[in-house]
């Protein structure tokens, strides 16, 4: 999902139940004198180096003839473009412009927020690209249409989802990722000479078009998606019901679940040795039910107990104790499903949770995210991971391995769980180990194989040199997730670390989307130094050395000045992948056996 998020109350139950007011996401663009002389960030306040994004300028076009204009205007200078969406909820710096810092330009897509066309013979219906997810599905669903899959999260528009190969759920049909259901796409490219007066121009893409299989997840860096026509169906109902057992064995059903539970997906608690099948299916729009999904992390929270449970969680890390973060992941997670993990039932005696099976349409069931649009309350309560206050704040690892070695993966976390009981308690405070399936993907930038995409969120200092409990733990499973098991990186998640070897991983599927680029920005204004690292283009690399820089994932410790020596932290192997080079916590480097200025070589990539 775009996030994954949990606020620790200090009290260790972190769900709040009734509340239905909340202050809205602040803008994500902010300029000092009009539209010009601009700083732009993320929805979390912060991207993964820390760095602040300074751009000369915004644009807000409100037709595409003004996003026609804008494009234009910056081609014509050269200048550098990058297309920012209303809540930019990707993590990585994919809205940041490239060429030197304060020059560039960014184009809102707040604007571009209209449902164009529908044709109810063939149910499809025609978007502009920032429109937001809810108000995608709620107009498509005034029309009687379902969109087929979505992320859970709705705080997204339909162009930043598409651009970061945004998904649920499923392996039935075309699987979860909603750029499968794209049958068409405008776009607005540089030109390099004029075009009607124009130094830019209108791409049609239908859906035999191969240039639509770069354009549908592009990471932004063909140009600015202007409208999309998605491939619907007539409306129909899902059935869910929360099933907890055991995690002995788990792993060796994930294949056999997925491919028989329509929209199914799972939850892993390791310390608590426990999992949540959420059984998912379709029914017909005629069955009884009035659900709604408005899952517990996404509902509007007090700012001030999200800051003190922040503040909580800091006290814990300081302190060293992990036993704590266990016994109040326990406490939550009992709350949670309890509560139906936020599905209600609106069954006329209640609004809230009462009973399996919660029935409602897909529309209300896909997504969620009530705290984006709450009336205004001044920060009373917000969603926690609002960057105006002091809540949450943390990291989100996001790595699809194939379902043909999911269970030895899994089976090696056990490993490490049995080495360190107390290691991924904290996981838990933030959902534990998620798990969502997709089918490989026509896509150039797409899946490459069916795959079980786990999402693990878990705390980040505020310090960027202060590491985490049990940092090595969690390193040791980032990095056998990427490369012992080849996973490859959700585009919207992630350190930067986790796009590591991109090139190899994607191969001649890579090489037909930079043909693509090259196409459609010959020049190069829509991609930056990140999306050329991340792409293996022009020289650049997503890793950043430096002292401390493995406790943020800007890259993989090789020396121990690239952990924290002086607060007991040093590189050395894994345990369970021995070529993972992880920063850990040692109580004596005697004891260790080994120089606290040991290098290690890089790990081979």
């Amino acid at each position: 999902m775009a996030a994954i998020r949990i606020a620790l109350f200090a009290s260790g139950l972190a769900v709040l139940l009734l509340l239905v007011q909340g202050s809205p996401p602040g803008p994500v663009v902010q300029c000092r004198s009009g539209n010009t002389n601009c700083t732009v960030t993320n929805g979390y306040g912060a991207f993964p180096d820390r760095s602040t994004c300074r751009v000369a300028a915004v644009a807000y076009p409100s037709t595409e003839q003004e996003l026609l204009f804008a494009v234009s205007d910056a081609t014509a200078k050269q200048q550098h473009m990058k297309a920012v969406t209303m809540y930019s909820h990707s993590i990585p710096k994919l809205s940041c412009p490239g060429g030197p810092s304060g020059q560039g330009l960014v184009i809102s897509t707040q604007r571009l927020n209209r449902s164009v066309s529908v044709d109810m013979a063939t149910s499809r219906m025609t978007f502009e690209a920032g429109i937001t997810l809810r108000a995608l599905l709620d107009a498509a669903a005034a029309r009687g249409l379902a969109l087929p899959h979505s992320p859970y999260w709705q705080g997204v528009t339909l162009g930043g989802l598409l651009s970061t190969g945004s998904h649920g759920s499923s392996v039935f049909g075309k699987g979860s990722a909603v750029h499968e259901y794209v049958v068409g796409m405008r776009l607005v490219v540089p030109s390099p000479v004029p075009v009607n007066g124009y130094y830019a121009k209108i791409v049609n893409l239908g859906e035999d078009d191969p240039d639509l299989l770069a354009a549908k997840v592009s990471l932004g860096v063909l140009g600015v998606i202007s409208q999309v026509t998605l491939q619907l169906e007539p409306m129909f109902k899902r059935s869910i019901t929360n099933r907890v057992v055991g995690d002995v064995g788990f792993e060796q059903t994930i294949p056999s679940y997925a491919v028989t539970t329509y929209y199914g997906d799972i939850s892993w608690y390791p310390s608590q040795g426990r999992v949540v099948y959420r059984d998912d299916i379709k029914v017909p729009i005629t069955t009884k039910g009035k659900g709604v999904n408005d899952f517990l992390v996404f509902r509007a929270q007090p700012s001030q107990d999200v800051a003190s449970a922040r503040a909580s969680e800091e006290l814990l890390e300081l302190t060293g104790n992990a036993g704590r973060k266990c016994v109040l992941s326990r406490s939550q997670v009992d709350t949670q499903i309890a509560n139906g993990m936020g599905l209600k039932n609106n069954d006329g005696g209640s609004s809230d949770f009462t009973g399996y099976p919660v029935i409602g349409n897909q529309s209300d069931m896909q997504s969620s995210g009530s705290c984006l649009r709450s009336a205004e309350d001044n920060l009373l309560t917000a969603c926690s991971w609002d960057p105006r206050f002091a809540g949450s704040f943390y990291h989100q690892t996001a790595i699809s391995i194939p379902f043909t070695t999911v269970a030895d993966f899994i089976a090696d976390i056990k490993k490490l769980r049995g080495a360190h009981p107390d290691a991924l308690c904290g996981t838990e405070l933030y959902f534990g180990f998620f798990m969502r399936f997709l089918r490989n993907s026509t896509a150039y930038l797409g899946k490459t194989d069916d795959v079980v995409e786990i999402d693990i969120t878990y705390y980040r200092s505020r310090d960027p040199k202060r590491p985490r409990l049990y940092e090595d733990v969690l390193e040791e499973i980032e990095q056998m997730a990427l490369f012992k098991y080849h996973g490859l990186p959700h585009w919207g998640k992630n350190r930067n670390v986790g796009f590591l070897n991109i090139k190899n991983k994607l191969g001649a599927k890579l090489d037909k989307f930079v043909s693509a680029m090259q196409k459609y920005d010959s020049k190069g204004l829509f991609s930056s130094d990140w999306t050329d690292a991340v792409l293996g283009l022009r020289g650049k690399e997503v890793v950043v050395q430096g002292n401390g820089c493995a406790l943020e994932g800007l890259c993989i410790c090789s020396t121990d000045d690239h952990c924290a020596p002086k607060q007991g932290y040093y590189c050395r192997s894994g345990q369970v992948y021995e070529q993972a080079r992880v920063c850990r916590k040692i109580k004596s480097v005697e004891a260790d056996g080994l120089p606290s200025s040991s290098p290690y070589r890089s790990h081979s990539l």
